[in-house]
């Protein structure tokens, strides 16, 4: 089996530089391509001229990440694919553990690995860490970083399990799964697409498994599209969170009278979001948020989408995914104050 090493970029050169030999020196006798999203610096000039090994495949613009990659991957026919973004650093046999997976368990088509942080090798990096998870109420977090929060890797999630989402800084999925789904909805554009991409894999209720593979370590240098602290990435967050649980639930989504139903709750938990930000005297960040909740409407028409699909998406052994560790990941940070992922098995 061979995995087809697959970076996207857009003017990128500088992170090439850094960033491609570690790929390159470690990854022999597999096929590394980099999709060019139409760049205007040298990027491209820069991979011909030093690395004529790696296959180049030019997207006539800037199509984003979700579009990027869709373009792109219909040009490659690999079993298996690694979406790697062009700011991360590989380690000495970082295919191996990965390669073995795939090979023995075919019921598994996601696999992630350890991402630490590039800048501080010793702490996980915040898009990723140890595994990606999620909560009732659709929000996402890892093992290793909640939130803001992100831990020290001192071994305490070295063990291989079965995870909801895995990131899209470092992404393994077999090529047949991701052409079967048609790839990423395009209607994301930065954030959450590898989360809704692993929703509707769960939606085919095959029996598919997405793991973490802990004995496979990259560094991922992080922020390099939309920095953390950007307002833009809220306003992002929260469309993107929005359209995806319309997509991938059966809830009403529209606000009712019930309280406690899925839309009501996160159309509070936003009001509440829009008011911290506020206090904090972050206007623009209020305003993104805003933004954000209301713009899902313009994405497409919501009335058309299938929503055939239980919320708790059960598997064929009828019994609820163990990935739903906890039912409100907003409440177990602010109310509970827990700010680690072991914190929350303990429950």
């Amino acid at each position: 089996m061979k995995i087809g090493i697959v970076i996207l970029n857009y003017n990128g050169v500088d992170l090439l530089k850094k960033f491609l030999p570690s790929v390159i020196n470690n990854s022999e006798k597999h096929q590394i391509y980099v999709i060019d999203n139409n760049s205007n610096d040298n990027s491209i000039d820069f991979v011909e001229k030093n690395f004529k090994e790696i296959i180049i495949i030019r997207n006539e613009e800037n199509f984003g990440f979700a579009k990027g990659y869709n373009k792109g991957l219909k040009q490659i026919n690999e079993e298996v694919v690694c979406l790697l973004n062009n700011d991360v650093e590989v380690t000495k046999n970082w295919l191996n553990p990965v390669l073995k997976t795939f090979q023995t368990e075919i019921e598994t088509v996601v696999v992630q690995p350890k991402i630490l942080d590039f800048k501080n090798k010793n702490m996980f990096e915040y898009a990723g860490a140890a595994g990606g998870f999620i909560d009732y109420y659709g929000y996402p977090y890892c093992r290793g970083r909640i939130f803001g929060e992100i831990e020290k890797d001192y071994g305490q999630y070295d063990n291989d399990i079965e995870i909801f989402w895995a990131s899209g800084a470092c992404f393994f999925i077999r090529k047949n799964v991701f052409d079967e789904l048609n790839g990423f909805d395009e209607n994301f554009y930065c954030h959450m697409e590898e989360i809704d991409l692993c929703w509707r894999i769960e939606n085919l209720q095959k029996g598919y498994k997405k793991k973490f593979i802990h004995n496979c370590t990259v560094y991922h240098l992080g922020g390099g599209s939309l920095d953390y602290n950007d307002p833009k990435k809220l306003f992002y967050n929260v469309r993107n969170h929005k359209w995806m649980l319309i997509k991938n639930t059966n809830e009403s989504y529209t606000y009712n009278l019930n309280p406690f139903s899925l839309f009501t709750v996160i159309t509070w938990i936003n009001f509440l979001f829009v008011l911290n930000n506020l206090l904090s005297l972050k206007f623009f960040h209020s305003i993104e948020i805003i933004k954000g909740y209301f713009s899902v409407w313009g994405v497409k028409d919501g009335k058309t989408i299938n929503l055939d699909h239980n919320y708790y998406l059960l598997r064929s052994d009828n019994k609820k995914p163990k990935y739903y560790v906890i039912y409100s990941i907003i409440y177990n940070y602010l109310i509970l104050r827990k700010r680690k992922f072991s914190d929350l098995n303990k429950e």
